[in-house]
């Protein structure tokens, strides 16, 4: 039975839903119920209070991004996100206002990314651009800034390693924190190894350490100062900085020196982190294969292949096929074939 939900911050929000088992009924039912966004408290404390569980639903969305498929949590993040929509227009005061949009913006932007994981990349962009309205319109003027280090994101899957790069320049060049623009030269990063310049690679590799190991210093002094609100980038990567730099060196060719930044690092990655953990796994086992340990890279795949269909990410479907091409270079080897047909039967989409 399909189910419509129209919803909107200030006009109200209708549920219909489509009633099939009843021979000659209208095609959908009447509205089944109707209701108005409830209203922040007043300030003085309580308004801090009452989006408190909407920060901690956000960092439970991100959780559930790395067990289940974005179309699971894709529906949770917007209806919430719609609802503090409703919050900040009924906000009394400019500061809780602003402060519900800056949250807001955090579920469009992550929405944005789950858009990516589903294939989706258009989708992907608008979500982007619904962000940077609301963050601006929460008084958060740096997001814009990190709108193109997803940008950057999307160019990278597409291999485009030119708008890689122009995009992560931009976004470095028009960030004040040392944690967006240190999240841009990685992806600048990335974006030279995608062209094979090694030098610029490097130098990037090296702005984006020193920029972030500034932001976690500054994170620390922060503390409670800091608020509620989300940290932007990856909250499952510890090794983030060695996944980058391995890959880096995987585009660049130098294969050996790929496998040496990542190897060990898996077992950085919480168990229950399952997509972070098989993206991991995935690059690992291409650079293996590619560093002609095929041994090992057989090994992995079984880890990928156990965790990728309850997921169902489009970018680590990407990595999958890569490592399938390099195992189809060993026909005769029985540990590739059997890892190319359990990456064969993951990405069967039964079209």
């Amino acid at each position: 039975m399909p189910w419509t939900l129209r919803m909107s911050a200030d006009e109200g929000n209708h549920f219909v839903a489509y009633d099939e088992g009843t021979p000659g009924a209208p095609l959908f039912t009447p509205t089944v119920m109707s209701w108005q966004t409830a209203s922040l408290p007043a300030s003085g404390g309580e308004a801090s209070s009452a989006l408190a569980p909407f920060a901690s639903l956000f960092t439970e969305c991100r959780g559930l991004g790395q067990t289940f498929g974005p179309g699971v949590v894709i529906q949770i993040l917007i209806t919430s996100m719609n609802a503090l929509r409703g919050l900040a227009g009924s906000a009394a005061g400019e500061t809780d206002r602003e402060a519900a949009l800056r949250l807001a913006a955090r579920y469009a932007e992550y929405t944005g990314w789950m858009s990516q994981e589903a294939g989706d990349d258009r989708a992907s962009l608008w979500w982007t651009d619904r962000a940077v309205g609301l963050a601006t319109a929460g008084g958060d003027t740096e997001f814009a800034a990190y709108t193109f280090v997803r940008r950057a994101d999307i160019a990278l899957y597409r291999m485009d390693g030119r708008s890689t790069v122009e995009y992560a320049r931009t976004a470095e060049e028009r960030s004040r924190t040392a944690r967006i623009r240190g999240l841009a030269a990685q992806r600048r990063a990335q974006g030279h190894a995608l062209l094979g310049q090694d030098a610029e690679c490097f130098r990037s590799l090296d702005r984006a350490a020193g920029l972030m190991a500034r932001a976690a210093q500054e994170e620390h002094e922060a503390g409670a100062a800091a608020g509620d609100e989300p940290v932007i980038g990856s909250m499952h990567l510890a090794g983030l900085a060695d996944f980058v730099a391995g890959w880096c060196l995987h585009d660049l060719g130098r294969t050996d020196e790929a496998v040496g930044r990542l190897s060990g690092g898996l077992d950085t990655i919480p168990v229950r982190a399952r997509s972070a953990r098989a993206r991991y796994a995935a690059r690992l086992a291409l650079a293996l294969a590619e560093a002609g340990d095929l041994r090992s890279a057989c090994a992995i795949v079984e880890a990928v292949t156990s965790s990728a269909p309850v997921f169902d990410s489009a970018t680590i479907r990407v990595d999958l096929q890569r490592l399938a091409r390099r195992l189809n270079r060993w026909p005769r080897d029985p540990d590739a074939g059997l890892a190319a047909t359990r990456i064969a039967e993951v990405l069967h989409t039964g079209l």
